[in-house]
């Protein structure tokens, strides 16, 4: 029996990869979705159980200059992604309607599926993130939310990468690399410390930014329903895309009525701290603002 079930398996994976885009099948990590289920496995086991128990009876790690360069790399990458982003489709010939994915080897076309690739391989590099949540013992920011975030989103990319890279399913991802510059520059200068503060005064509209991206991504996705005739190739990316864009917004609005509207009757310093609380709620899956402070 187990054996005709992997017979099964193995016939249903070839029949399925067999509409794999061959332009990316040699790349690191995308041989099969396995390598990276792997790392993903690894990574909730690490945060949620083996690191905090490592950490357990230790002092946190005092990471300020790891911090430092890590959001700023992280800052270069995004800022490096926006622009490859744009020049491989978005800002050079796409529609933001209609936009088939280009399965050709010009080389526009393979300049979009390598920046596919890079934006799928950066969602490993986040995930320091929780890591360093980790060694730092802030273990109340490693919540649910957080973590779902950060595996999610390189497993679903595996596909995208592998079957998609490229056209309209593509605009949350640079429009989540403009998010990331800002985010990750407000992370930096508050890892710099208190004599940075001065210049994070635009922390409150970082809330803001997240909801429009939100409220962008899920527009731009649902055009999609609404077009007489869009023949893009691989649908299921619409309604995963659709799908997450709205739970998010959803997520975010239920964080954005108890900080702000339940908020407003608290006294003000309360109201800060609740606001600061819960405006990240959904930013990176992180609940707190001060993150690296």
């Amino acid at each position: 029996v187990i054996m005709d079930i992997k017979t099964s398996v193995a016939r249903i994976y070839d029949e399925f990869i067999q509409n794999a885009d061959l332009r990316t099948e040699q790349w690191l990590l995308m041989s099969s979705p396995l390598p990276q289920t792997i790392i993903i496995a690894a990574y909730i086991y690490f945060v949620t159980s083996l690191g905090p128990r490592l950490m357990e009876n230790r002092k946190g790690f005092d990471l300020k200059g790891v911090l430092i360069v890590y959001n700023f790399s992280v800052v270069a990458l995004s800022l490096y992604m926006c622009y490859e982003f744009v020049m491989s489709g978005w800002g050079t010939g796409y529609s933001f309607h209609c936009d088939l994915v280009d399965y050709s080897d010009s080389p526009q076309a393979m300049r979009m599926a390598a920046t596919c690739w890079l934006y799928y391989f950066s969602k490993f590099i986040e995930m320091l993130d929780t890591i360093f949540f980790v060694l730092r013992k802030k273990n109340s920011q490693v919540t649910f939310l957080h973590v779902y975030h950060h595996s999610i989103m390189p497993f679903t990319w595996w596909f995208g990468v592998r079957f998609a890279p490229g056209g309209l399913g593509t605009f949350h991802a640079l429009l989540n690399c403009v998010v990331h510059v800002i985010m990750y520059t407000y992370y930096g200068l508050t890892a710099m410390g208190p004599n940075y503060q001065k210049y994070l005064w635009w922390k409150k509209y970082l809330t803001t930014i997240q909801l429009i991206q939100f409220v962008m991504v899920t527009t731009h996705i649902s055009q999609y329903f609404f077009m007489k005739d869009c023949p893009y190739q691989f649908p299921i990316f619409i309604y995963i895309i659709g799908l997450y864009g709205l739970i998010f917004l959803f997520l975010f609005l239920n964080f954005w009525y108890h900080a702000y509207t339940k908020g407003k009757r608290l006294p003000k310093v309360l109201q800060a701290q609740t606001w600061a609380h819960h405006t990240n709620g959904v930013m990176n899956g992180n609940v707190d603002h001060d993150k690296y402070q």
